[in-house]
């Protein structure tokens, strides 16, 4: 769903805010939020309504709407989303909620199962639950929001994509993922999650990013063997470990950890891009060359900001291409070859 506004200005409706002073009180009148979708005709199939200060669901008249396929209500003041039982249970596949003032997902969300898509992020969501009956959900977003605990997903058995990046979560519990076997891209990045636990369950897993936790080491990915991205920066990494059974990997993100050198990998015959960057890789450029000289698809390494480029500014790049395997294209973000 397109994130920005559509123009739906009309005469009359320029100037968002009046300002009276009654007794020397200023009170602020906004224009009712009924006018943004008076003139929209019955049969609309997308209503996208983005930064225009609305509050109130119920003011908007959406059981008009009978063939509402899409609402976006982005970055608006919306407390209380109760009132989405009024749409087309038949018809409504993607709400789009994303930056406003929800504390609790209403138990009217299960109404809607024809759902694929469902943005809650940026909101002040605490708890998982309501969207038991949503079997068909594909998308489920909760990104910054204040979700302490994954929980009450397992009956989503359609999903394929779960983010929860920006939130309180401190762990994985054994049944946080039970029932998604179809999950195919999880971003749990900026929580505070310590350990790789308990995602057995996600046998069809394409990719995992656990950026910005509390990680010391990679581990319990043996289930993954679809995983093709993983995505592991800012981190407390010591060591390139446990990915014996996760061959269908291209891309591997080890930015900002605390690894001294790149090993364990030459199995990885798939692998396309090592993102390495300021760690403390101080190995020689031989033996980098030998821990890599399997990965014949190796197109981009990044290694900047560990001692192995700082300590060989002049002749960093030049080694590299001598050690590394010929598939290499680039190295830090620049081209070695045309």
């Amino acid at each position: 769903m397109n994130n920005t506004a559509a123009d739906k200005t009309t005469e009359g409706q320029g100037e968002e805010r009046k300002i009276e002073v009654l007794d020397d009180t200023h009170l602020d009148f906004i224009s009712a939020d009924s006018e943004l979708t008076q003139d929209l005709p019955d049969d609309v199939e997308i209503i996208d309504l983005v930064h225009l200060k609305i509050q109130s669901l119920e003011d908007l008249n959406l059981y008009r709407f009978k063939n509402l396929k899409q609402l976006c209500l982005r970055q608006n003041l919306i407390e209380s989303i109760s009132e989405v039982e009024v749409l087309p249970h038949d018809k409504i596949v993607d709400l789009d909620f994303y930056d406003n003032k929800i504390k609790h997902i209403s138990s009217n969300v299960n109404k809607l199962t024809k759902l694929t898509s469902l943005d809650l992020s940026f909101n002040k969501i605490k708890h998982i639950k309501n969207l038991d009956n949503l079997t068909q959900l594909e998308n489920l977003f909760f990104v910054q929001n204040s979700i302490s605990k994954i929980e009450n997903l397992s009956s989503l058995k359609s999903l394929k994509n779960l983010e929860l990046g920006g939130n309180n979560i401190h762990s994985i519990e054994a049944d946080s993922f039970e029932g998604l076997s179809n999950l195919e891209e999880i971003w749990l990045g900026k929580n505070f999650l310590p350990r790789l636990i308990n995602l057995h369950p996600l046998h069809n897993l394409k990719i995992l990013s656990i950026q910005s936790n509390k990680l010391k080491k990679i581990e319990n990915l043996e289930a993954l063997t679809n995983l093709e991205e993983l995505y592991l920066s800012h981190n407390f990494i010591t060591k390139i470990e446990g990915l014996e059974k996760n061959l269908k990997l291209t891309t591997l993100d080890v930015t900002s950890n605390k690894l001294t050198s790149l090993e364990n990998l030459d199995h990885l015959s798939q692998l396309t891009d090592i993102w390495a960057s300021f760690n403390q890789i101080d190995q020689s450029f031989e033996s980098l060359g030998k821990n890599l000289s399997n990965l014949s698809r190796l197109e981009t390494i990044y290694l900047e900001g560990n001692p192995i480029q700082m300590e060989n500014k002049t002749s960093y790049r030049r080694k590299l291409t001598m050690n590394l395997p010929p598939s290499l294209e680039k190295i830090d973000a620049t081209y070695i070859r045309g």
